[in-house]
């Protein structure tokens, strides 16, 4: 009940106070790559689509409880990725929330959760596309995740404050996400005098100025989050192997 009251809470959020719009900010948007790249970064994502899948039966099938878990780990990522600020030209800044996902479930898991969102995304709010939906799940749904998973095992095992462990993982998979972002731009667009390095140094310092205060943003967001999951589903919680009696 706690799960599915904090999920809808989400999404409510999102379209009372974020209403829709006719927004070209995207995450890459729509026919802005071209074929040959589009073609390459949905190879690239298939792999861990299909790990991600069956990651999630797993899941299922070993405690059935945690479906509202999956719901909502899907719902934070598809309301904070959707909060969109214009940055560079074919692109946009925002927060991606999938680093809760990689940490509650692994990082295959949120491979498809992640996928799902941008999928939806791009369908109902004209947000990313279905030509860069292979670029933008590799940059969101697979290198965010690992990213974050990384992160908070290591944290875990460094005996690190779960909050701070939570943060990191959270605020530099959002990060990542956005540095591949601009390596994925910079080698489909390369600068006249300098090639893809220019290219990509011209992407990251522009992505930065709006990126860092999300990344922290997020970070913190996810720390609230994640506190308040442990607070009302410890069970489930030590069942994935997320937290244990001795941390």
């Amino acid at each position: 009940m706690h799960l599915r009251i904090l999920a809808l809470l989400l999404l409510f959020t999102y379209f009372m106070i974020f209403p829709q719009q006719n927004a070209w900010a995207m995450h890459i948007m729509e026919g802005f790559l071209p074929v040959g790249w589009c073609v390459f970064w949905y190879v690239l994502s298939l792999p861990f689509l299909i790990v991600g899948i069956l990651s999630i039966q797993k899941v299922v099938k070993a405690s059935p409880g945690t479906k509202m878990l999956l719901g909502l780990a899907g719902a934070f990522a598809f309301v904070l990725s959707a909060l969109k600020l214009p940055s560079v030209s074919g692109s946009c800044s925002h927060p991606t929330g999938v680093g809760l996902g990689a940490m509650l479930f692994g990082p295959a898991v949120m491979s498809v959760l992640g996928c799902i969102v941008l999928l939806f995304q791009a369908l109902l709010l004209a947000h990313g596309g279905l030509t860069t939906l292979g670029a933008n799940t590799f940059s969101m749904a697979v290198v965010g995740p690992l990213v974050a998973y990384g992160l908070f095992r290591a944290g875990q095992r460094l005996g690190l404050p779960r909050w701070l462990t939570v943060f990191l993982a959270a605020s530099l998979a959002d990060l990542a996400t956005y540095v591949t972002t601009a390596i994925q731009l910079a080698v489909a667009f390369p600068a006249p005098v300098g090639g893809v390095v220019q290219s990509l140094v011209e992407f990251l310092v522009v992505f930065a100025f709006t990126q860092v205060p999300l990344a922290i943003s997020e970070g913190l967001l996810t720390v609230v989050i994640f506190n308040f999951l442990v607070a009302h589903n410890w069970q489930q919680l030590e069942e994935l192997r997320v937290v244990s009696r001795e941390v």
